[in-house]
This record gives C-alpha cells, sequence and structure tokens, in this order.
C-alpha cells in the first residue's frame, strides 16, 4: 500500500479499497473534522489508514513508511470488524 500510494497517488480509492474500508475511513475522518474531497484520490485515503498508524501528516513531514501503514491497516481491519460486529453484517467463519 505504501509503495502503491507513492506510484499512483492519483488513482480512485476503489483501485485498493473495499467500498466497507472506504466507507469506515470517511466516517473516521468526519469524526476528526475532517471532510472528505469531491472527488478523493487513493492517497487521501493512504494518509487516513497512516494516521491511524501514528502518523501525524504535518506539512514538513515525509510520507508515512511501512511500519506506519501496517499499524493503520491493523487499526482499520480491528474497527472495520467492530463495525461489522455491531451493524450484523459480519461474514466470519
Amino acid at each position: 500500500m505504501t509503495m502503491l500510494g507513492r506510484a499512483l497517488p492519483n488513482e480512485k480509492p476503489e483501485y485498493a479499497l473495499t467500498a466497507a474500508e472506504i466507507r469506515v475511513i470517511d466516517q473516521l475522518a468526519a469524526r476528526a473534522g475532517r471532510t472528505p474531497a469531491q472527488n478523493p484520490r487513493i492517497s487521501e485515503y493512504l494518509r487516513e489508514i497512516a494516521r491511524l498508524g501514528g502518523y501525524l501528516a504535518r506539512s514538513h513531514d515525509p510520507p508515512p513508511g511501512n511500519i506506519v501503514m501496517w499499524r493503520g491497516w491493523s487499526r482499520l481491519m480491528d474497527i472495520q470488524l467492530g463495525a461489522e460486529l455491531a451493524s450484523g453484517t459480519f461474514m466470519g467463519n
């Protein structure tokens, strides 16, 4: 994901994320006071995932690395699982 965000930052988020992941990220960003763009790009969603992993996203910060992305992705999966369990849409075994 880190390399995808660097190589294709202007692609649509559906290129790498499911609709459920996009929905959860949009809700998390809205709760933090960040509104989604009209034409969202994958780089914006990957930045939100990185924020979950501890990335501060300041203007002078370098792009997020693999460890921060991994932490954010892990946290996103936990949040998504919790949302699915709460809504009754969990499709686990």
